[in-house]
């Protein structure tokens, strides 16, 4: 029997500055099982990294807002005191952060980084032990453990991601998070980083949460996929049903697709999606996507959220769907 280990309910998040409230996620609801791997696509700027770090309580303190409930294994971690989450961090929840040239520090040698996080959730631990930790984890993203006296300068930006990675199962997290991992290394190097994610996740049982904009880092990896637009869910469900031509799709993913070369057609050009992202400060009424999207109608252009047409575990959020057993 499946074992949901993250909620999200009616989760939403606003960031005020200078008098000036972005609204950076609306009412998204997801949820994820156990061993999991969940895709958050979309472009930038859709609130992606705003949810991730919302889940592990790093949002700033002072200008932002969030309403809602984030459940992790049944307890809300909405309010939750900051002793709580530096419990959960690392231990329970851990990230991987987009660029890996900036997010280790320059001064540690990478085996004092991975051991950090081990020494913070397990104090009584001794020094021989933490060494060995540090070495079985650097042999399991593919480093060898004599390395761990290097500095992060050392290592080339695939390397550094590994340490990344390292620094992340530490503890062998229950639920792992990686923003973008891949965003700032070439295609090769990209196509190893994941094939070892994979691995690692398979390998743990670990649940992941996936962030990026790269469709085919989707395919290759993720159980579930859920499409984010002006901070909100357009459309989700199995990597088949989005994945699926023959379903019908909200028009966003359509545009997604349709910006990917197809290797089988021989085009002039690709179909981009016209216009651009809104600001979260001003975000347009009625479906936030419609001063972009080819099949906008009138209805779409005002009042509050469309309807969500629901089909198995398949939802999109589009009034072209109104009335095929569509849920408010």
């Amino acid at each position: 029997m499946s074992e949901k280990i993250l909620e999200l309910k009616d989760l939403s998040i606003r960031y005020t500055t200078d008098k000036i409230i972005s609204r950076a996620v609306n009412h998204v609801n997801l949820s994820l099982e156990k061993g999991e791997v969940l895709g958050l696509v979309g472009e930038t700027g859709a609130g992606k990294t705003t949810t991730a770090l919302s889940i592990l309580g790093l949002l700033p303190k002072y200008t932002s807002e969030i309403d809602g409930e984030i459940l992790f294994e049944g307890e809300n971690l909405v309010g939750a005191s900051e002793k709580k989450m530096r419990s959960i961090r690392g231990q329970k929840i851990s990230m991987i952060f987009q660029d890996p040239m900036t997010s280790l520090n320059p001064v540690y040698k990478v085996g004092e980084q991975i051991g950090d996080v081990i020494r913070f959730h397990n104090p009584k631990i001794g020094r021989i032990e933490v060494e060995e930790r540090v070495d079985g984890i650097l042999n399991m993203v593919g480093i060898a453990p004599s390395r761990k006296n290097d500095y992060p300068h050392q290592f080339s930006g695939g390397m550094k991601q590994r340490v990344m990675i390292a620094i992340a199962i530490a503890c062998n997290p229950d639920l792992l998070i990686a923003d973008e991992p891949t965003t700032a290394l070439d295609v090769t190097i990209q196509a190893q980083v994941i094939r070892m994610m994979r691995n690692l996740q398979q390998e743990l049982g670990s649940s992941v949460i996936l962030i990026t904009h790269d469709l085919g880092i989707v395919a290759n990896f993720c159980d579930k996929v859920a499409i984010m637009y002006g901070g909100e869910i357009v459309e989700s469900g199995t990597l088949e049903e989005v994945f699926d031509k023959s379903r019908s799709h909200h028009p966003y993913t359509d545009g997604l697709f349709g910006s990917l070369p197809n290797i089988t057609e021989r085009t002039a050009r690709l179909t981009p999606i016209t216009g651009l992202t809104p600001h979260p400060s001003e975000l347009p009424d009625g479906c936030k996507f419609h001063p972009r999207c080819p099949k906008c109608m009138d209805i779409c252009q005002k009042g509050d959220n469309p309807p969500k047409y629901v089909k198995d575990s398949h939802v999109i959020q589009c009034h072209l769907f109104t009335g095929k057993e569509a849920q408010s």
